[in-house]
């Protein structure tokens, strides 16, 4: 529990008078192995929120998107994800390669239900479950510390309408992303894009880039 509770968490739960209720919760629910149920949930998720910190301490959050099944358990202390495609930024792999530290939401939205998981991440390029993943750049695989459940009294109900096409592997193609197109980053984009942005629909402005992301079509 002591890796759990800082001083500013027990601080709050004596002000408010939760203190034992907070650690026989930690005895309840927080787990250092991953089960058989947590297993299932995982693997079943097409996202999650990935949260990690940069050298400087600044935290981050982001979205990770997939085909059910893209999180695999390796083992009963290990997950491990793909990392695709992104915005050149490189921020969340950036980050894990230099702290490693990382915290993960899986969420169920259609039947309300959350875990919460931390761990210890690296990357890797050369990993062997490269071969399992369609357009992977790397692997991130996440050795856990910690888990458990979240209540999930204050999860909104939403139902998945239909996975993101370009997740790879939902098309014969994976499409260029939207903002690829852009005029503003043909110089700048690397030469696997090169002349892609022709090839799929041409070359458009900032302005119309935005005005698709406001109708959800970027």
């Amino acid at each position: 529990m002591s890796e759990l509770y800082g001083d500013a968490h027990r601080d709050f739960q004596d002000e408010f008078e939760t203190r034992k209720l907070a650690d026989r919760l930690t005895e309840m629910i927080v787990q250092t192995e991953i089960g058989e149920a947590e297993q299932a949930f995982i693997e079943s998720r097409p996202m999650f929120f990935l949260s990690t910190n940069d050298e400087h301490g600044q935290p981050t959050v982001s979205y990770k998107g997939g085909a059910p099944g893209f999180v695999k358990v390796v083992d009963n202390t290990t997950i491990a994800f793909p990392s695709y495609d992104g915005n050149g930024m490189f921020y969340s792999m950036g980050n894990i390669q230099k702290t490693s530290k990382v915290g993960i939401l899986f969420i169920d939205f259609e039947t309300p239900h959350r875990v919460r998981f931390h761990g210890e991440a690296s990357v890797c390029k050369d990993d062997p479950l490269m071969d399992e993943y369609l357009e992977a750049e790397m692997i991130v695989r996440v050795k856990l510390t910690k888990m458990w459940i979240n209540c999930p009294r204050y999860i909104h109900k939403y139902e998945l309408k239909e996975l993101s096409h370009y997740v790879p592997g939902q098309k014969e193609k994976t499409p260029l992303a939207g903002w690829k197109r852009v005029d503003l980053v043909q110089d700048v984009l690397p030469p696997k894009d090169h002349g892609r942005p022709e090839q799929e629909g041409g070359v458009i402005t900032i302005e119309e880039w935005v005005d698709d992301v406001q109708k959800g079509e970027g």
